[in-house]
């Protein structure tokens, strides 16, 4: 008669821990993606010269094969798109880690660029969800447009107007966040080297556990824990003393010496120009009157010269192509060139003349001209980089956003 109810008893005694206490295993369970988040990010900030590297290989490998799968261009370009908006995120994990670091090299004067973006992304939410929202459709629209092109060349053409349109519309809101300051581009920081003392910063965590380790040790084990606590002490100082040199009177920190092999490059990095004195929000000035009106022209000129490509019949037609050209000469020419243009401002008009020269691979400019010119360079060229050549034919011909800028 005991039978049954030993069987029971060794029944329950034998079931899974967590079926007695479903809340806690939930709870455990839903609390591991955060730690892996976690893990994941402090790998990033630790070995971000490597992630650089990894994803600059990425990125030459789609560029390499561009359209090597006429039916199948969709997947690289998705490779391409992953990689950029995965080193959107590095790039945001990094900053970071910049921001939270107070060491001297951190302390460095970034560019003016970085400055001024990183500025208005900290004191704005929102510069930093349009900035962001704009990256974002840059890095997709490609992959937007081969996939809508499946549908339909209409389909497409729709698609490539509403990006358009949403890109215009997010730059017309950064102009009025600036308070009608010139844009940008990118419109967020660049990525910056993370400082040794962010990397270094979980290791001397994990030496302060082995220090707690070796107390431990000392309590239980006596004289030797001691010994194993001393050793791991004086690792420990002897890794700090490669990088500095305490002072034994003052107890001051003292830096240790550049190469001497480029002492140049050592006083130059320690000298102040006249931006790095400037508050962040005087690297661009207001824009005002025929400025703003070129700032304006700048934003809406790929808008109106893909509207009007999408309504022309004929590839070759010279409408379009004049038009969008017309504008963006008309924002060059209204711009501000007096003394009031800061270096910043010149840089990035300096970057819109240099992409100009796209517009020798657009509209009629590539149909008539540049297409032929192309062909030519094409068939006197290895057939490894005739190849490649003629996969990105293959993209300019039949993708607007494969040469916009």
């Amino acid at each position: 008669m005991s039978l049954p109810a030993d069987v029971h008893r060794g029944t329950s005694s034998s079931s899974p821990s967590w079926s007695k206490n479903p809340a806690a295993s939930v709870r455990n369970a839903l609390a591991l993606p955060p730690k892996w988040v976690h893990m994941y990010d402090d790998f990033i900030t630790k070995n971000a010269g490597q992630v650089s590297q990894i994803e600059s290989a990425l990125r030459s490998l789609t560029y390499i094969i561009p359209g090597r799968f006429r039916d199948a261009e969709i997947a690289s370009e998705t490779v391409h798109s992953g990689v950029q908006l995965l080193s959107l995120y590095h790039d945001t994990l990094l900053l970071r880690a910049i921001s939270g670091s107070k060491s001297p090299a951190s302390a460095r004067s970034p560019s003016p660029h970085n400055r001024y973006t990183r500025f208005w992304t900290q004191k704005s939410a929102l510069y930093r969800r349009v900035a962001m929202v704009l990256q974002i459709v840059q890095y997709t629209e490609l992959l937007c447009e081969m996939a809508a092109k499946r549908r339909g060349e209409r389909i497409r053409w729709r698609v490539v107007m509403l990006i358009e349109a949403v890109k215009a519309l997010c730059r017309l809101l950064l102009l009025r966040i600036t308070r009608s300051r010139p844009l940008v581009t990118p419109a967020l920081p660049e990525r910056e080297p993370v400082p040794e003392d962010v990397k270094d910063a979980d290791d001397d965590d994990a030496d302060s556990g082995v220090f707690l380790d070796g107390d431990e040790d000392s309590a239980s084990n006596g004289a030797h824990g001691t010994e194993n606590h001393d050793s791991a002490t004086n690792g420990h100082l002897r890794s700090a003393n490669d990088k500095e040199w305490t002072m034994p009177r003052t107890g001051m920190p003292l830096p240790s010496l550049p190469n001497p092999a480029d002492i140049s490059g050592y006083l130059l990095s320690r000298v102040l120009t006249a931006d790095d004195i400037k508050p962040a929000t005087r690297l661009l000035n207001s824009l005002r009157g025929s400025a703003q009106a070129a700032e304006i022209l700048h934003i809406l000129a790929p808008l109106v010269y893909v509207i009007a490509l999408a309504r022309a019949k004929n590839k070759k037609s010279w409408t379009p192509w004049l038009i969008g050209l017309s504008i963006e000469l008309a924002a060059r020419q209204l711009r501000d060139r007096g003394l009031r243009t800061t270096a910043l401002e010149r840089d990035e008009w300096s970057k819109r003349g240099w992409s100009l020269g796209w517009w020798t691979m657009r509209g009629a400019a590539y149909e008539n001209f540049t297409k032929g010119l192309v062909g030519g360079v094409r068939r006197r060229m290895p057939s490894l980089v005739a190849g490649i050549l003629e996969d990105y034919e293959y993209l300019w011909e039949n993708y607007y956003f494969s040469t916009s800028s």
